[in-house]
Parts: C-alpha cells; sequence; structure tokens
C-alpha cells in the first residue's frame, strides 16, 4: 500500500505518454478512437484513485488537497470528451477535412495534452509547472491549426504569439517568486516546491512578492483568457477542432487559473504582501461585463459560446479574488459546472456544425424540430450556463452575488449586471437556433449522447442535491485558498 501512492501517480503522467507515442503509430480511424478513450479512462480511474492514496510529496510531485480537485476533474472530462472525439473525428474522416495522417497526430497529440495538464496539476516544483503548461500551450496551438485552413493557421499563430507572450511574463514572475525564497530557503529545489514555499512565505520580501503576482497574474491571465489579454480564445476556439474547443474551455483555462491560485496562496501567506483580491476581482469583473456585451455581437456558435467561456473564468476569477470560504467554495463548485457544462455545450456544437455544414448561426435553425435529441441537448445547456435553477450554476452564481453583497455591494450590482446580460444574449440566440422552422441542411446526426447528457445530468442534480462528503470536502479547500 505505501508503494501504490507513487505508482498511482506514475500511471496519471505514464498513460498519456505511452499512449500518444502508441496512437501515433496507427492510422485506423476507429481502432485510434477507442485506444484514445480507453487511454483517458485509465488515466481517470488512476487520479480518482488518489482520493484515497497520496504519496509523499517529493521535489518535483504533489498530491494535495488542492490539486486533487483539479486533477480528477480534468481526467474525467478529458476521458468524456474523448469518447465524444470519436464519433466527431469519424465525420471529418469521412467527409475529407481531415486525412489517416493529421489523425493519427490528433490523436497522439491529444494525450499528449493530457499529459501536460496533468503535470502541471501534480508539479511540487513552480519551474517544471511553467514548462507543463508551456507544453499544454504549444500542443494546443498544434492542434488549432489542425485543418490548415488559412483561417486555423492564423488562429494557431495569434494563439502562439500571445500565448508565448503570456508564458515569457508568468516566467519572469515565477524567477521573482523563486529569488524572494532563496534570501530565506536557499538555494535549491527547496526554494520551488509550494509545499515548502507555502510554509516559508511569512518570510519572505514582500516588495518581490508583490512585483512578481503582478506579472504572475498577467502571464497565467492570458492562458485563462481575462479581458484584455483574450484575443486569442475565440479564434482558437473557432478554428481548431470542436473536441478541442471543449477541452480549452473546460480544462487548460482551469490549468492556468490553478497556477494562479498556488501563487495567490503564498500571498495570502504574507501579511506584508500585496493583497491579491483586488488585482483578481478587478480583471474578473472587466471580463463578465466585457464578455456579457460581446455575446451580443457573435454570428459564430462556437466564437459565442468562447466568449461565454471568458465570461465565467470572469465569474470564477472575481469569486477567488473576494476570497473568504464561501467565495472561495462557490468559485472551486462553479470551476466544477462550467467545465462539465461548457464542454457539454461544445459537444453539440461540434455535432450541429458538422450536421449544418457551417457555424454561423444564421444558416442554423429549429434544431428541436430537425434534430430533437442534440437541439434539446443545445436548449439544456443554455439553459444551465446561464445560471436558471435549479442548476447548479445558479446555486453558485447566487452564492458569489449574495456573498459579495455582504461585503462590497456596489461589486455585487455590478456583477449582477453583468450576469444578466449574458442571460439576455443566450437566451435570445437560443431562441433562434432551437426554435421556429428548420433551416440549413438536415443530415442525420450520428453523435454520441452519452458524454452531453452525463455532464448536463451531473450539473442538474448537482442544483438539487450535493452529498455532505463532497460539500465538506470542497469547503476545507476553499479554507486552504485563503
Amino acid at each position: 500500500m505505501n508503494n501504490l501512492g507513487p505508482a498511482l501517480v506514475n500511471a496519471v503522467l505514464l498513460i498519456p505518454v505511452g499512449s500518444a507515442a502508441l496512437l501515433a503509430l496507427f492510422p485506423d480511424d476507429r481502432l485510434t478512437g477507442r485506444l484514445n478513450a480507453l487511454a483517458s479512462l485509465l488515466t481517470f480511474a488512476a487520479s480518482l484513485s488518489l482520493f484515497f492514496f497520496r504519496p509523499e510529496p517529493g521535489s518535483f510531485l504533489i498530491v494535495d488537497d488542492v490539486n486533487v480537485v483539479f486533477i480528477v476533474l480534468t481526467t474525467f472530462v478529458a476521458f468524456t470528451t474523448s469518447l465524444f472525439s470519436a464519433s466527431y473525428i469519424e465525420h471529418e474522416l469521412e467527409t475529407g477535412r481531415l486525412t489517416p495522417v493529421y489523425l493519427r497526430f490528433y490523436h497522439a497529440m491529444y494525450q499528449t495534452l493530457m499529459f501536460a495538464m496533468n503535470l502541471a496539476l501534480l508539479a511540487n516544483n513552480m519551474g517544471l509547472m511553467w514548462v507543463a503548461i508551456e507544453l499544454a500551450t504549444l500542443t494546443t496551438v498544434l492542434m488549432v491549426g489542425l485543418y490548415r485552413t488559412p483561417a486555423a493557421i492564423e488562429a494557431a499563430w495569434k494563439y502562439f504569439i500571445l500565448g508565448s507572450v503570456g508564458i515569457a511574463l508568468a516566467l519572469f514572475g515565477t524567477l521573482l517568486v523563486y529569488l524572494a525564497a532563496r534570501s530565506v530557503v536557499g538555494e535549491g529545489l527547496d526554494a520551488m516546491a509550494w509545499n515548502v514555499l507555502v510554509k516559508q512565505a511569512p518570510a519572505f520580501d514582500p516588495h518581490l512578492l508583490n512585483l512578481a503576482f503582478v506579472f504572475l497574474l498577467l502571464g497565467y491571465g492570458t492562458k485563462v483568457g481575462l479581458v484584455p489579454l483574450h484575443a486569442w480564445l475565440p479564434d482558437a476556439h473557432a478554428e481548431g477542432p470542436t473536441p478541442i474547443s471543449a477541452v480549452l474551455s473546460g480544462l487548460l483555462l482551469n490549468v492556468a487559473l490553478f497556477a494562479v491560485l498556488r501563487f495567490k496562496m503564498i500571498m495570502s501567506a504574507n501579511p506584508a504582501a500585496l493583497a491579491p483580491g483586488p488585482l483578481m476581482v478587478t480583471l474578473g469583473l472587466l471580463s463578465v461585463l466585457f464578455a456579457s456585451f460581446m455575446l451580443y455581437r457573435r454570428r459564430d456558435i462556437k466564437r459565442m459560446f468562447a466568449y461565454s467561456s471568458i465570461e465565467h473564468m470572469g465569474i470564477i476569477t472575481f469569486a477567488f479574488g473576494m476570497g473568504g470560504p464561501l467565495a472561495n467554495f462557490a468559485g472551486l463548485l462553479h470551476m466544477v459546472y462550467h467545465s462539465l457544462t461548457k464542454s457539454a455545450i461544445f459537444f453539440s456544437v461540434g455535432h450541429i456544425a458538422q450536421i449544418k455544414g457551417t457555424q454561423r448561426m444564421s444558416e442554423i435553425r429549429g434544431l428541436t424540430v430537425s434534430h430533437p435529441v442534440l437541439g434539446w441537448g443545445l436548449v439544456l445547456g443554455v439553459i444551465t450556463i446561464v445560471g436558471l435553477p435549479p442548476t447548479g450554476i445558479f446555486m453558485t452564481e447566487f452564492l458569489i452575488v449574495t456573498s459579495t453583497f455582504a461585503r462590497q455591494p456596489v461589486l455585487a450590482v455590478v456583477l449582477a449586471l453583468g450576469l444578466l446580460v449574458a442571460l439576455g444574449a443566450l437566451l435570445w440566440r437560443l431562441n433562434d437556433l432551437a426554435f421556429g422552422e428548420p433551416y440549413g441542411q438536415d443530415a442525420p446526426s450520428q453523435a454520441s449522447f452519452v458524454p452531453m447528457f452525463t455532464h448536463l445530468a451531473l450539473v442538474t442534480a448537482a442544483g438539487v442535491w450535493l452529498p455532505s462528503a463532497l460539500v465538506a470536502w470542497f469547503q476545507h479547500v476553499a479554507t486552504l485558498l485563503g
């Protein structure tokens, strides 16, 4: 049993690596799709076991109360997305948008991306985490440009350039934190280990920490998609394969936010350092307001939901910026619900774009009539993401607004305004997409609806009832986040 924890951590990392190498050898679409799903299932099973068997923190890897929530969520959504991906990519091959060579590349890069995100979450070394997030960025850049169209290549380059600027800022901030730690902890790996940094943070130079956090928030905030650092995100969602849109919104944005939260814990532990909350609240609220109004101007269905992701990452960042047990608790739950809901929406949108042959919303009408299961799946997804009761997102948004109103009423009113604006925009768009006389192509859908409705069922059920053990666990993690 003592060796089971390290073995499980190794499995979470090595299964994606081995699978990526194996998938690069097989051009058959059915076989590679099944292997990709099997590898993702095994990784999820190994990560789920980390709730019960944990290794001692090492110099490079750690499993603690904070990251285990993120790793289980990441591997679960990665597994369900791999199931969706199998049917989605098969259709892309049939229509000629992808070739067998690109298929090999796609599945190998999918598992490489899973490895990079898992490594970032499990890293006990802030430098290793930076390397893992950079690897995840480079992998998604390649996948965004997979179709090799001019628009896809332009989106990939934009993502690469803006992502490189962000990761460079994050690197500079990481170096500053190391300098602050070195004078207290000494040179070496201990000055980069999270479990050491949080304990020794009260003795760090607050001036170095203040400067570092500004660069870190801007750098990793670019990856989160916070306004005004968001310009890459709508293009990446619109031009890349839809499974990658689901992974970007549901997972990669969370990994970047996780990096911010790790550094926030260090800042909060130093009483003389700048309070990280106001900076996070400002960027979060700006993201909510900007994205909510931009939803009215979208013409591409995937771009519209990309701006919805910006809005919700703003809500989550705002909640963590407000801090405190209740706001952190709501922020954690909202992050989980958003990952499940937004990936489910992209599952629906991906197949809608395939059967209609377009992503332009003006050419998509009456989905509940022409494709009832797909159309009502989209309706349920939008109802969930806008936070209508009794869904889980309604509960978390209610907690965030009310906890903010007790402390900063003006901020609560502004946040509520942004939520209402976004609700109006998405319901307005949904009315045309889902109802009325069908318009556009009416090709049959061969999608697997299990991943989409599994996610939506979980979020809907969570709005009515949560297991007491899960509530206690999230409350415990919320107190650790400061």
